[in-house]
C-alpha cells in the first residue's frame, strides 16, 4: 500500500516564543511521508531565522518567506506550495 505524503501548513507572525514548540511537536511526528510547510508572513521578530534553523535541521521542512498578507494569505500559500 502506498502511503501518501501529508502537508502540514505552519503559518508564522512573531510567533518567536511558540516556534520551537510547534515544530518539534510536528518533527516527532511517527508517519514517515510528511512535510512540513513553514510559512513567515513577514515577521519582525526571529520567528523567520528560526522558520530556517529548522529547515536546516530536517529535510521535510521548507520555508516561505513572505510580505504580511494575514493569516489567511499564509495559509493558502502553504497549501499552493503543497
Amino acid at each position: 500500500m502506498d502511503q501518501q505524503l501529508i502537508s502540514i501548513v505552519v503559518a508564522a507572525f512573531n510567533v518567536e516564543k511558540y516556534l520551537d514548540r510547534c515544530v518539534n511537536s510536528l518533527v516527532m511526528q511517527t508517519y514517515p511521508h510528511l512535510e512540513i510547510i513553514l510559512v513567515d508572513d513577514g515577521s519582525s521578530d526571529r520567528s523567520g531565522s528560526i522558520c530556517d534553523d529548522w529547515a536546516r535541521k530536517d529535510e521535510r521542512i521548507k520555508v516561505i518567506h513572505k510580505k504580511n498578507g494575514g493569516i489567511s494569505d499564509a495559509r493558502n500559500t502553504g497549501i499552493r506550495n503543497a
